[in-house]
């Protein structure tokens, strides 16, 4: 489990794309799992996680596009 201290977008899609499966801890945000490069949204959350697991998969998606054009 990797914790974070701030909320980073950029180096949070990062390590999950690195990892692709795993458990990292946001400040903030709480407990947030990723499988397969991408991040699962919980059953039960409160909107601010829905919103900031919304926005990490759309940067995977992204960067994903972005690698498969160069």
């Amino acid at each position: 489990m990797r914790v974070f201290p701030v909320y980073a977008p950029k180096i949070i899609v990062k390590h999950a794309r690195i990892f692709l499966s795993g458990v990292i801890w946001v400040k903030d945000l709480g407990r947030l799992e990723f499988d397969k490069g991408r991040f699962l949204l919980p059953r039960k959350s409160l909107p601010q996680v829905k919103q900031a697991i919304i926005e990490l998969n759309e940067l995977i998606e992204a960067q994903t596009s972005e690698a498969k054009m160069a």
